[in-house]
């Protein structure tokens, strides 16, 4: 569980405007005005000083500005909090990780050189669809030839080390739909490319209108077609799926997200953000920590000195800790190492859920090896939360 290292999340709230299937901890803005830009990122910072103290010591694995758009910082602003972070922990993997999440707008393409020189790495562009209609349907700010001149202008900064997002699974949308999209995602051949099944989140507007009857989803089989799609096609361009949701070349997996499919340490800082904490005396799998969702009560804890959390962390006990060990490991093309389970816990995957393992390898989902991993098959990953609430 415990690599001895940290990886740094910072969450940017801010929004142009919120879409109507999100349910992150999200501000809608507009334009971000410098006064608020500049009293979040003092925050963030103030929060990192406060925290670091509980993985003091431990190199640096990884930063990860996410949100919310956090490409709507000024360049000067995200070097800040790139300059804060590596002060606080001072000793860094070498070509260390630093990821940005970039939606395409005119705006932030200007500011991909500045970025550049902040520190940034790698870049995460929120492309989700190269079609004009399926971005309507999502309620995204930006269409199909924006995208195309972020890209555009990603390469020409200089970047190198890119993802690109895609959702599928929309309203309306066909399975050649999603092959055009794929196709022209790999034409601009990325490192990295994170494709989602659109899900309905409770009390967004999406889920309205789906109550409603306004929106209708595509049938199961449908959506299984086109995340088959995503896949072959993908994997013909060499990016291969290394968990349910995550296709790259070789070299190029996301270092940060790892982190959290291998239960290693995080420190989450801004609105909303949780932090994977270490294995610790009294907490011997380690603790989840989480911070307010309203950015008030969130700038209003930390101007005043106060952990940005209220509640205590929550501390993981045995039964939790082997659940999630097994069905993030599970998430994985790795799978889940059963030797590795052994060592943590003093019982391996079977001695423990030896009737969900014999009925899931019955029905085709799950395969073991003779030294007891578990992998899902290809059916079990395109049926994967059918397998992974077995093991909660």
């Amino acid at each position: 569980m415990d690599d001895g290292r940290v990886g740094v999340y910072l969450h940017v709230p801010f929004c142009e405007r919120v879409c109507p299937y999100c349910d992150f901890a999200v501000v809608a803005v507009g334009r971000l005005a410098a006064a608020r830009e500049d009293r979040y990122v003092a925050a963030l910072l103030a929060e990192l000083a406060g925290r670091r103290g509980l993985f003091e010591g431990r190199p640096l694995a990884s930063v990860y500005l996410g949100g919310g758009t956090p490409s709507l910082l000024r360049p000067d602003s995200v070097a800040r909090l790139v300059a804060g972070v590596r002060a606080a922990f001072p000793e860094a993997e070498a070509g260390l990780e630093v990821t940005l999440e970039v939606n395409p707008s005119r705006l932030e393409r200007e500011r991909l050189p500045g970025f550049r020189d902040a520190g940034v790495t790698r870049l995460s562009v929120g492309v989700q669809s190269f079609d004009d209609r399926s971005l309507k349907v999502l309620g995204r700010a930006h269409r199909a030839d924006e995208a195309r001149a972020t890209l555009e202008a990603v390469a020409e900064a200089g970047f190198r080390d890119v993802s690109l997002d895609l959702i599928f699974g929309l309203p309306g949308q066909r399975l050649a739909d999603v092959e055009r999209d794929v196709a022209e995602a790999v034409g601009w051949a990325p490192g990295h490319v994170s494709a989602y099944e659109l899900t309905v989140e409770a009390d967004t507007p999406y889920a309205t209108a789906v109550a409603r009857g306004q929106l209708v989803r595509p049938a199961e089989d449908d959506v299984l077609a086109m995340m088959d799609a995503v896949g072959e096609g993908l994997a013909a361009a060499g990016l291969h799926a290394y968990e349910i949701s995550s296709y790259a070349r070789p070299g190029r997996e996301s270092v940060h997200n790892r982190r959290y499919w291998q239960r290693r340490a995080v420190l989450g800082l801004g609105l909303g953000a949780w932090s994977c904490e270490p294995p610790r005396p009294g907490a011997e799998h380690g603790a989840r920590r989480v911070n307010p969702r309203g950015l008030d009560a969130y700038l209003a804890r930390v101007e005043s000195g106060r952990p940005a959390a209220e509640a205590p962390p929550e501390v993981l006990d045995a039964a939790t800790a082997r659940s999630e060990a097994a069905f993030l490991a599970l998430r994985t093309a790795r799978g889940l190492d059963a030797a590795g389970f052994a060592a943590e816990f003093g019982l391996r995957p079977r001695d423990l859920y030896a009737e969900a393992i014999d009925e899931l390898r019955a029905a085709g989902l799950l395969q073991e090896d003779a030294s007891g991993d578990l992998r899902l098959t290809p059916q079990g990953r395109r049926l994967s939360d059918s397998v992974f609430e077995r093991f909660v």
